[in-house]
């Protein structure tokens, strides 16, 4: 078990990593193109770049949201519940936010193939959408890996890596 949270902390930190290249990488844009836009001359393309990087931005960092405990949680009877009832309602969010990343990729994956079928591309720079909808996949699917390896952990190892030192 020990090896495999290695594993997805590992992808979860890649995934980490190009979704801060891609934020990097929109506000390099932006700066270009606000700048060229005081000069006459804005970034052509920009629009396409940066809507197409938010993808990446967005769904790269949900991942690395769960490992850390990122995600919206109302504990108002948390305190009053016993162990064994947080710890339930904790492996339920895990597999209920798991199963709704699998409905986001399966969703998107079939969206892909549909603007693969009919070559639909951004709208200047002429990208195919399909590649950022797979990207979109991937990293909706290694959110759900995360969430189920920790609805697994919790259950079986009563270990919540989001409260671990260090994270």
């Amino acid at each position: 078990m020990e090896g495999l949270r290695t594993l997805a902390d590992r992808l979860i930190g890649l995934s980490a990593t190009i979704g801060i290249i891609g934020c990097f990488g929109q506000v390099a844009v932006i700066v270009v193109d606000v700048t060229g836009r005081a000069f006459g001359a804005p970034l052509y393309g920009s629009q396409d770049i940066i809507t197409m990087m938010l993808v990446i931005v967005v769904f790269a960092g949900m991942a690395l949201c769960d490992r850390k405990g990122g995600h919206i949680g109302v504990d108002l009877f948390e305190h009053r519940f016993p162990d064994w009832l947080n710890r339930a309602l904790d492996i339920g969010a895990a597999l209920l936010g798991a199963v709704i990343f699998v409905m986001i990729a399966i969703a998107v994956w079939d969206s892909a193939k549909l603007s693969q079928m009919l070559n639909l591309s951004t709208n200047l720079m002429r990208w195919p959408k399909a590649w950022f909808q797979w990207a979109l996949c991937a990293f909706s699917l290694l959110a759900a890996v995360g969430m189920t390896l920790r609805a697994v952990e919790l259950a079986f190892l009563r270990r919540d890596v989001r409260r671990e030192a260090g994270v």
